[in-house]
């Protein structure tokens, strides 16, 4: 491909941030979009953008006012915020998109590039829609200005639908961040590869309390032995469910090593590996946390739905769900507007199969 293609990002968070810094480090010139307008208010008035940790740099990056400047300036288009602003960015998007553009996800979450892509047939537009099964890289952003990149992830799942736009999609991505990219077979894939639901529920269920109270903590050091077996026991479902629909995705062990470079070992002593090498991060300081008001809805439920589907019912990540749902007062798998819009309830099984390659969940004629 072409690597002077323009990049836009729609997000204004840790992740938009940090991936921004790092198309910048690569040469890029990347432009950032706030929906609200707020996440890039001091950038638009000519702050720079820090980013320090596993990515050090400063840059002035360009600001988009609309989704229909992000569209009209840029051939790629990224998505990099949470679960639970997808549907509204890709229905602003969505009518500015034409057959020039490439489209990433990062990560996917509940079916978007399903959604998306049906929206654009409904235009008569097909594009490549890559789903990541998980950002290129983590951290916190610190102000309007600044991110702590805690670290750049050494591999990352995608997948393409279409899937025959799956090569030329690879090659962008490989060309705007490397060569760190592992394809995996359809959507159902990248779903089951995202394992930052499960691993976020069993941390925040542990330190609810210190979230509540705004404390300042580490991540890693508090994935205790006790915490560490939970995720270890949440894995071990996610890959059953992957098994049922002869699946590869990674292990647990496997993302740790891949993510934060610490030898494989359990899951408690890996994060304690990552505290003393000062990239076990820092836990949320709020309850209003994308672990539970993203990660439930947009993680948990679909796992859970895919497991009741293959007859491998997911009890531990359904227990979260009530869990959490109790504790906010709120009924988190109620509050997927992608699965809402999508009304999964219609398809069966092979429909998912299908739509996992093709982007479009129909239904055979005559159903």
């Amino acid at each position: 491909m072409d690597v002077s293609k323009t990049t836009g990002l729609a997000g204004a968070g840790s992740i938009a941030f940090g991936t921004a810094a790092l198309l910048h480090e690569a040469g890029h010139n990347p432009m950032l979009w706030s929906p609200s307008g707020a996440g890039t208010a001091e950038l638009a008035a000519g702050a720079p953008l820090t980013a320090k940790g596993a990515v050090e740099t400063e840059f002035h990056p360009r600001i988009a006012d609309s989704a229909a400047m992000l569209a009209r300036e840029n051939e790629v288009l990224i998505v990099a915020l949470p679960g639970y602003g997808h549907k509204t960015v890709l229905d602003a998007l969505a009518p500015h998109i034409g057959p020039h553009h490439q489209v990433i996800i990062s990560s996917h979450a509940s079916l978007g590039a399903v959604y998306l892509t049906q929206l654009l047939a409904e235009r008569g537009i097909s594009v490549p829609v890559t789903a990541w099964g998980t950002t290129i890289c983590t951290g916190r952003r610190q102000s309007g200005t600044e991110v702590q990149v805690n670290t750049v992830r050494s591999r990352v799942d995608l997948c393409t639908v279409p899937v025959e736009r799956s090569d030329e999609a690879l090659e962008l991505c490989r060309d705007l961040f490397g060569d760190r990219f592992q394809p995996r077979d359809g959507l159902l894939a990248i779903s089951l590869s995202n394992l930052n639901p499960q691993n976020h529920m069993g941390i925040a269920l542990a330190n609810i309390t210190r979230m509540e109270r705004g404390e300042t903590w580490s991540q890693g050091q508090n994935v205790t032995p006790a915490v560490g077996r939970l995720l270890e026991r949440l894995d071990l479902e996610r890959l059953s469910i992957a098994r049922a629909l002869d699946l590869e995705v990674r292990t647990i062990f496997e993302h740790f090593h891949l993510s934060f470079h610490v030898p494989v070992a359990s899951i408690s002593e890996m994060n304690q590996q990552m505290h003393a090498q000062g990239n076990g991060g820092t836990g949320p300081a709020t309850a209003d946390s994308r672990y539970v008001t993203e990660d439930v809805p947009y993680g948990l439920v679909l796992t859970a739905e895919l497991g009741r589907l293959v007859g491998r019912p997911a009890i531990l990540h359904e227990a979260g769900i009530r869990i959490f749902s109790a504790m906010y007062g709120r009924d988190f798998a109620a509050e997927n507007e992608i699965l809402a819009a999508l009304d999964l309830n219609r398809f069966t099984l092979d429909d998912l199969k299908r739509a996992a390659r093709t982007g479009l969940l129909r239904q055979p004629a005559g159903a």
